[in-house]
């Protein structure tokens, strides 16, 4: 029996060392491993992530984009607006949270559409940014002499198809006219609404850009105001497809200027006549999801992971 007993020891103390080598060994493997996330700490907590977009508290990453200077029109109402600061703190907004989201896994506000409500002016509905230079109002905007910035990086996360089985397009980044009150009154217009100079649009996965140019090159100072003596250019497409893959828009503006760039690396530039007599606009930025369809069924949901914009 004490044979026996002596024995089964040596079993037992064999088969616990083999289990200690092999715990020592799987540590060591894991701490050399050449896949290893970085981490990022946030008040004290070490939290695995990646590059893009910062970390809170609960390791979930967001946007880099500060919504201070940015009010929202989404696709319900008359449409509804939210402005700042009621803007900031969209994730716990009931009004806000179906259309303009966080998605905390890649980091990216999420902006969802589709037809319902629109604008005064437009029969498509939106979840789109619009730049406000004061917080809060739409008075205070800028002109093509004093120049502007904007950059962003977004993609295309899923939008609907037509009958024929095409994809539907949406507007992504605009540079929007505006009317100054004494403009308004010379023409006897209602409202301070001027043309859009710019609409970039994701378009069968590829970027392409729409900009206004004069019917007439000698209209006189008045009446190059008027939103009929304008029309759409030919358009210009970029030949990277961008597909649903991120991608990185950045629109350059100085006076009788106006630069397109994709990926830091296409450019498409604008310096004609039509540009410089657009100096006589005060203009605003916008970013979003402005789809141009009214189809049933229709919908986008387009990401930003960041998004700057500079005077």
């Amino acid at each position: 029996m004490k044979i026996k007993s002596q024995f089964y020891k040596s079993i037992i103390g064999s088969f616990v060392l083999m289990m200690l080598l092999a715990i020592i060994n799987l540590s060591c493997q894991a701490n050399n491993t050449d896949d290893e996330k970085p981490v990022v700490v946030v008040d004290d907590v070490v939290t695995e992530t990646d590059t893009v977009g910062t970390v809170d508290e609960s390791g979930y990453k967001l946007p880099n984009i500060d919504l201070s200077h940015w009010k929202v029109t989404l696709p319900i109402g008359n449409p509804t607006e939210v402005m700042p600061p009621e803007i900031l703190n969209y994730a716990t907004n009931a009004t806000l949270k179906p259309f303009f989201y966080n998605d905390s896994i890649n980091g990216a506000l999420v902006f969802y559409t589709y037809p319902e409500s629109s604008t005064a002016n437009s029969s498509y509905s939106r979840t789109e940014l619009r730049e406000q230079m004061v917080p809060g109002s739409n008075s205070t905007n800028w002109t093509f002499i004093t120049g502007g910035n904007m950059k962003g990086t977004l993609s295309m996360d899923e939008i609907s198809k037509d009958a024929s089985g095409n994809y539907h397009k949406t507007i992504i980044m605009q540079i929007h006219g505006i009317l100054t009150n004494a403009q308004r009154d010379l023409i006897g217009q209602s409202d301070n609404n001027a043309p859009p100079m710019l609409k970039i649009y994701w378009q069968d996965g590829y970027v392409r850009v729409k900009t206004k140019i004069l019917k007439d090159l000698n209209i006189n100072d008045t009446d190059i105001l008027r939103t009929d003596s304008w029309t759409d250019d030919a358009g210009y497409t970029f030949p990277k497809y961008v597909g649903f893959e991120k991608f990185t828009l950045e629109v350059k503006v100085s006076s009788g200027k106006m630069e397109v760039i994709l990926n830091n690396a296409e450019s498409k530039v604008y310096d004609s006549v039509h540009i410089q007599k657009w100096n006589v606009f005060e203009n605003y930025f916008k970013a979003g999801n402005y789809l141009g369809t009214i189809d049933a069924g229709a919908f986008a949901r387009v990401k930003y992971y960041d998004l700057v914009v500079t005077h």
